[in-house]
């Protein structure tokens, strides 16, 4: 079953299988406003925690999304490509950013859960 984790660099993460699917948090497309490019990773980049794996830029400015563990990319979500506003409109979904292969599973011991990310941006 998969497990969302989430950083106090407003992304989640949903892991399954040693495969997290990351993502911006619904707070982070607010603070941004209207996404208009989304720079995705290639896959098959090794991306270490704390890289810089996209690049989002709206309407206010240019922003890193950071990759949130060790691992490699192993798709990114071409959709936005075409539609980078469903990162606006689906950001715990359609609006995923890339998928990325688990290096080491007990970097996720260290990010916060559901009721941990709400209490940091509460």
């Amino acid at each position: 079953m998969a497990k969302t984790y989430y950083t106090q660099d407003h992304e989640w993460l949903r892991v399954e299988g040693g495969v997290a699917t990351v993502g911006i948090t619904d707070y982070a497309q607010e603070q941004l406003g209207d996404l208009v490019f989304v720079e995705l990773p290639e896959a098959g980049k090794s991306l270490t925690k704390g890289d810089t794996a996209v690049v989002v830029e709206s309407v206010k400015a240019a922003s890193d999304v950071y990759a949130p563990v060790d691992g490699e990319v192993v798709e990114a979500n071409e959709a936005l490509s075409a539609d980078p506003a469903l990162v606006n409109s689906a950001p715990a979904g359609d609006g995923w950013l890339w998928k990325m292969k688990l290096a080491d599973e007990s970097q996720l011991e260290g990010l916060l859960d559901e009721a941990g990310y709400n209490a940091h941006i509460g």
